[in-house]
Parts: structure tokens; C-alpha cells; sequence
């Protein structure tokens, strides 16, 4: 699989040229079930285009795009900088890295915000990321959740989202994940 033809047009939206290396050294990292699982294993909490082989991709490329979109946005774009464009993007498209846990389980990991935070924070060396901008990252994703943060047995796991980073992070995943908003799709790629 090549990562920079699967991935041109998100690539694009990373201006810096480090932080586009390392998301594609990011992107490598990922077990190989993130590319052809669909977005909920049940069903139940993604829209038609998220579900099926290749669904988690699809939903991912797509709370991506919606966070380019808003940060294209200057009304919503002066409030960042550059460099936090670039890092809340690359952890837009890798904030369910590891959803079904690693290696794969059968279901949704509820810690996987946790899971795939540590894992940029693990691996930051190979990624190419400095302390800051992995705990940049780390910091987002771990909190992408917003505030459904106990898991299956009622026990509180996650972090709520507290500031303008990691709302902006929940608000782009949530957002990919209504049924009423659809992203068209040829392949695994957006056509609009």
C-alpha cells in the first residue's frame, strides 16, 4: 500500500513539510486492521459511508476534512496557529488509530483515545515529532470522546475535552459521525 497515493489529498492540507513526513510515518505505524474495519463495529453510532470495509478510513478522511474546512474558515481558522493547524489535522485523520485495540480485538476499545495516545507518545522518535507537538496530539486525541467517557460497565475512563484544542478535535469527530451529515465518497477517497 502507498500511504502518500492513498493519503494526497489529506497530505496537502499538512503546510509544513516535517509535520507531513511525520504523518505519514504515522500513518505506517497504524495496525493494518485501521484501513479496512468499519467505523462501529455495530452499526449503530456512524453514517452509511463510515460502515463496511474501509468505513474507519472513510470516517477518519472525513473528520479531517471537516476540521480543514472550519480552519479554512477565518472566522474560526485566526484562532489557531499554522503549526496547530497542521498538528490538529494529523490527529484528526489518526484519532482512531487504534480503535479495535492492538493487536485487533473483535469489538470497539472504549480506552482507544488512550490507547493511540500513549502510541504517539511511544513512538514519537519513529514519527519524527517532537515532545511538544506529541503531547500536542497525544492531548487532543485522548480526550476526542467528548463527554462520553464512561465505558461499558459504568466506569469513568476518558477525559472530558477541556480546552479550545481538544473541543475543536471532539466537535470534527462528532460531526463525522452523524447519520444526517453525508460525505461522498469514490473509493476511499472524498469526491467533493
Amino acid at each position: 500500500m502507498n500511504i502518500e497515493e492513498l493519503f494526497t489529498t489529506e497530505l496537502s492540507y499538512i503546510k509544513d513539510d516535517s509535520l507531513k513526513k511525520s504523518l505519514v510515518e504515522i500513518l505506517k505505524l497504524l495496525p493494518d486492521y485501521w484501513f479496512s474495519v468499519p467505523a462501529s463495529s455495530t452499526g449503530k453510532y456512524h453514517p452509511e459511508y463510515a460502515l463496511g470495509e474501509g468505513g474507519l478510513l472513510r470516517h477518519s478522511k472525513a473528520a479531517m476534512r471537516i476540521g480543514y474546512e472550519l480552519l479554512s474558515d477565518p472566522a474560526i481558522g485566526e484562532k489557531y496557529t499554522n503549526h496547530e493547524k497542521d498538528l490538529l489535522l494529523i490527529s484528526l485523520l489518526v484519532h482512531d488509530g487504534l480503535k479495535s485495540g492492538n493487536p485487533k480485538e473483535k469489538y470497539t476499545r472504549f480506552d482507544h483515545p488512550i490507547l493511540m495516545a500513549n502510541y504517539i507518545l511511544e513512538n514519537k522518535d519513529k514519527i519524527g515529532l517532537d515532545e511538544e507537538d506529541a503531547k500536542f496530539c497525544a492531548d487532543v486525541i485522548k480526550t476526542h470522546m467528548g463527554y462520553w467517557t464512561t465505558d461499558y460497565n459504568g466506569v469513568d475512563v476518558l477525559e472530558k475535552p477541556k480546552t479550545k484544542y481538544q473541543n475543536f478535535v471532539h466537535m470534527c469527530d462528532y460531526l463525522a459521525s452523524r447519520k444526517f451529515l453525508l460525505v461522498s465518497f469514490d473509493s476511499n477517497n472524498i469526491s467533493a
